[in-house]
């Protein structure tokens, strides 16, 4: 059997379905991009036939991505399956994923079908996207709760009809790794025609075990895993590929498995996503969290300072996460600076650079000591802005207990004019939401605020997510500063300015 475990990021698909996401065109081929630099085998870039941004970010993914295999979704019908390749055709590896539910659960309350029905559509729409391309995958939905002799003939019937990857959804996170793992080995041991195919699997994590189920179907016999970015994705999310990655890595004595993934762009991945899609990692996420490769016990620092090795299991900079000593304050030099950025992942043009410098300085006044995370925000600050339609030029507030919140704020158009405007508030963001909405003038609704601190200490970044809704889609922004108010002024205009981008992009389609 072979060593090596294909891994199929779905991040752009099944992560976006993560309620509150919403991602542009760019910023889904920006993620596919870095995905591509993560070395992913797969990456399953969305649902063609489920709107037309998704057709459109689908193929030009497509047409952009090289080195890995661009995946696209598409329901058992003949038109999903039609647009599906309509989608990816232009790709170096093209790959069509169908799905059809499978469980006598969903065959009841959901697609009133018998199981012969679904056996004939499965076998018909696999061979319909077999006449497209050669790599084709299907996948019969809710697997878990399926009766394995049944599954076993649909797995056989879509094989013989040309699916060369065969994966095996826990779609609602119901399994237990041993069953999950019986599931997979019963899969090897009694589909006749199973050695012409890929086993794979997809797990949720509503009981927190899709990465558990997942490795104990590799260890099984698996060797396709289907994961997400900082495990993203419908209700609780999925496996996380960074864990997924990680364990086989550090327990290669166990598993004697591979993949071709860089680690040390874990880390970068994990920012990007986070930055774009606006969920915040939580501090004790596995790999990634802020705290991961951090040590509060007196025993466990006097361990890591002796031998790193004491107590922890990787090496930080495995995943990407710089451990140099190198601290940054307001008399460290532009070179410096770039370095840093460097060490961090981060290559800028002259002019980010020199933008993102600048705001280094100013904040190198406000703080003695800057840190990466500070650095980090500064970098995704400068990449928010640089493709504004309106930027924020300059907030005033007034407020206080005994008197009405009030902003002034100062807008530069799009045409290069600056316009300002001023509004009263129920408090001190709010004021600044109602003056930009009176110069913006696009209808909206904010329906979530979060503010979160970088690092520790007074003096720190504040970091704002603020998502609004217009006619029923949902947009992110987010801002950064050491004044919170500037920050949500700035994730109020984040957000305005995507809402602002797509609707120029629909009018520019039409």
């Amino acid at each position: 059997m072979d060593n090596k475990v294909t891994i199929f990021d779905t991040t752009l698909r099944d992560g976006e379905q993560a309620a509150g996401t919403s991602l542009n065109v760019q910023e889904k081929l920006e993620i596919a991009k870095q995905l591509e630099k993560l070395g992913v085998d797969v990456i399953e870039a969305g649902f063609p036939i489920s709107s037309p941004g998704n057709f459109e970010a689908v193929q030009l993914i497509a047409k952009e991505i090289q080195a890995s295999t661009i995946c696209a979704l598409s329901h058992a019908n003949t038109e999903a399956v039609d647009r599906a390749w309509e989608a990816i055709k232009k790709a170096k590896r093209p790959l069509i994923h169908v799905f059809l539910s499978a469980s006598d659960i969903h065959l009841l309350y959901q697609l009133k079908k018998s199981r012969e029905e679904i056996l004939e559509l499965s076998r018909d729409m696999v061979a319909r996207a077999k006449g497209h391309t050669d790599a084709v995958e299907f996948s019969p939905m809710d697997a878990s709760r399926t009766e394995p002799a049944y599954l076993y003939r649909v797995l056989e019937a879509v094989i013989e009809a040309g699916a060369t990857i065969v994966n095996i959804p826990d779609t609602v996170g119901y399994a237990i790794p041993q069953e999950f793992g019986d599931l997979i080995e019963g899969i090897l041991n009694n589909v006749p025609n199973i050695d012409k195919a890929v086993v794979s699997v997809h797990c949720h994590n509503d009981l927190g075990l899709a990465v558990a189920n997942s490795l104990e179907a590799i260890r099984r016999g698996a060797r396709q895993v289907e994961c997400t970015i900082n495990g993203i994705g419908e209700r609780a999310g999925n496996a996380s590929l960074e864990e997924i990655v990680m364990a086989l890595k550090t327990r290669s004595d166990l598993f004697g498995l591979t993949t071709d993934i860089d680690t040390t762009q874990i880390y970068k991945t994990s920012r990007l996503v986070s930055e774009l899609t606006g969920f915040v990692v939580q501090p004790n996420k596995a790999i990634i969290g802020a705290n991961a490769f951090r040590h509060e016990s007196g025993i466990h620092q006097d361990g890591v300072i002796k031998e790193a090795i004491t107590y922890e299991i990787m090496d930080p900079k495995s995943v990407g996460i710089p451990a140099s000593s190198l601290v940054l304050g307001k008399v460290s030099g532009r070179h410096a600076f770039k370095e840093r950025l460097a060490e961090l992942g981060y290559v800028l043009d002259e002019e980010a650079l020199n933008h993102a410098f600048r705001a280094f300085k100013e904040l190198a006044d406000k703080k003695r000591e800057v840190k990466d995370r500070d650095i980090e925000s500064l970098v995704a600050e400068e990449l928010r802005t640089s493709s504004e339609l309106y930027h924020l030029d300059h907030v005033e507030v007034s407020c206080g207990d005994h008197s009405i919140p009030t902003a002034t704020v100062r807008l530069i158009a799009p045409d290069g004019q600056a316009v300002a405007d001023a509004a009263l508030g129920t408090g001190p963001v709010d004021a600044v939401c109602e003056t930009i909405n009176r110069i913006v003038r696009v209808p909206n609704e904010l329906t979530e605020f979060t503010v979160n601190s970088v690092t520790e200490g007074i003096d720190a970044i504040g970091e704002v997510l603020i998502r609004i809704e217009s006619d029923g889609v949902s947009y992110t922004g987010r801002g950064a500063s050491t004044d919170i108010i500037v920050a949500s002024a700035k994730a109020y205009m984040n957000a305005l300015n995507r809402l602002l981008a797509a609707r120029k992009a629909s009018k520019t389609k039409e």
